[in-house]
């Protein structure tokens, strides 16, 4: 599970899983050892011997006083399961879907809110995530799809109305049907749409949000494409 927390991810991993090359962290931390502090949360932070009371505790800390210097945080874990159900508990879900679309061997990507994005939406009631993805996708840019293969899930917390919310997107890989009716939309304060190929992707996705990089990162490591 990877939810995104002001555009930073906070991953919950199993200890098994761990890779064994850590370089990648700026800060590892065995919470068996030391009790955790604010200070830990600077950079690229690796949590060991993570438990659901711990995980509680980060969270308190970044819906309190979110730390400028962080860049990520990893909990491994025995407690996986009971972490992310803890997690949830915390927030309100909301249910979303969403999808990279592809023709001739490049994808659609659109402009909105000053940033490169995706096509997604929330799911209507009783809707399941492959039909919203298809529906917003549609919605969103006019391209009629069809989806291939699911990509990955991914969350996100905001507030609402007072309301803390964990938003849930599932991802899919599409193909294009129909994009002869291709249209942003305007109400969505969608400004343009274009495609791209894959390696066009990279430089466009500077400007974009860390959620979008890890959908297509997702996408990439599934693919098999080198970067």
């Amino acid at each position: 599970m990877t939810i995104f927390f002001d555009d930073r991810p906070f991953k919950i991993v199993r200890t098994n899983q761990l890779s064994a090359e850590t370089s990648q962290f700026d800060h590892i931390v065995d919470l068996r050892l030391e009790k955790l502090q604010k200070s830990m949360l600077s950079g690229h932070t690796l949590f060991l011997n993570s438990t659901a009371n711990t995980a509680l505790q980060v969270l308190q800390i970044l819906e309190k006083d979110f730390p400028k210097q962080l860049l990520s945080i990893t909990m491994a874990t025995k407690e996986k399961s009971e972490i992310e159900e803890k997690i949830k508990e915390q927030y309100k879900v909301i249910k979303a879907a969403g999808g990279v679309v592809v023709k001739d061997g490049k994808w659609l990507f659109m402009y909105r809110r000053k940033k490169w994005d995706l096509p997604k939406g929330k799911l209507d009631k009783g809707e399941d995530s492959r039909t919203a993805a298809v529906r917003e996708i549609e919605e969103e840019t006019g391209v009629k799809s069809l989806i291939k293969n699911k990509i990955c899930t991914t969350w996100h917390t905001y507030t609402l109305n007072n309301n803390r919310i964990l938003k849930r997107t599932k991802w899919y890989l599409c193909d294009t049907i129909d994009d002869s009716r291709m249209q942003p939309q305007a109400e969505e304060q969608i400004e343009k749409l274009d495609w791209y190929s894959p390696s066009e992707a990279k430089s466009l996705l500077i400007n974009s949000y860390s959620s979008i990089r890890f959908v297509v990162d997702s996408l990439n490591k599934k693919r098999n494409i080198k970067s």
